[in-house]
């Protein structure tokens, strides 16, 4: 059965985000709100979850999904070696609207799709979300709204979208913003962005100078 939650009142706040985790530890999805749009959420480390969020969504699996993460030390659990420019980055956007793609170590039991070794990794800066994440650890989230179709900004249109194939909303009103992150590949060197949102390319250029933009 779905729940939703007004996240706005303490209590059901409280009892939301408690639902939440609780959904997540059973490999149920929820929609949960960030600083950029809401997102779907599930286990990261569930592949049966993972798998749900691309069915709710109608997405394959050569779209594979991000992960959001609740701390600056949240990408060390992620990868092997983190390189200087991803350190940097870090200290200078998280949390906040900038997702990096980043080597994943070999050794993570996971499985986001067709994402051949890497991942896409971020911290949002909301409060719900952040006191979620510090419940379950590392989630996989995309944006939570039908493949094709507009990212959701408020709980509502989320559920219009996605409807019962979500246990838990935690509603916590109309997002900040509605530009999904800046993505960049820290893969390569020097660091290239592959789709600019919420960081621009003259905030990113200021930490790291020679990163490229895709044409």
């Amino acid at each position: 059965m779905t729940r939703i939650f007004d996240c706005s009142q303490p209590d059901r706040r409280r009892r939301g985000i408690g639902a939440a985790a609780d959904a997540i530890a059973d490999g149920r999805l929820v929609v949960l709100p960030t600083d950029t749009v809401y997102g779907l959420g599930a286990d990261a480390f569930t592949p049966e979850a993972v798998t749900c969020i691309l069915m709710a969504k109608g997405r394959d699996r050569d779209m594979p999904v991000p992960v959001l993460v609740g701390s600056w030390s949240g990408i060390d659990g992620l990868m092997t070696t983190v390189p200087d420019s991803v350190r940097t980055l870090v200290r200078a956007f998280w949390p906040g609207g900038l997702t990096l793609v980043v080597e994943h170590a070999p050794t993570l039991a996971w499985d986001l799709g067709d994402s051949h070794g890497t991942v896409a990794v971020r911290m949002p800066l909301h409060p719900v979300a952040l006191e979620l994440l510090e419940r379950t650890g590392p989630l996989a989230v995309s944006s939570a709204n039908y493949s094709g179709q507009p990212p959701a900004t408020t709980a509502e249109q989320a559920r219009e979208q996605l409807g019962d194939a979500v246990h838990i909303y935690l509603d916590a009103g109309p997002t900040a913003g509605a530009v999904a992150s800046t993505i960049v590949d820290v893969t390569v060197s020097p660091p290239r962005v592959l789709r600019l949102g919420a960081v621009s390319a003259a905030q990113l250029r200021d930490v790291v100078p020679d990163i490229e933009e895709i044409a």
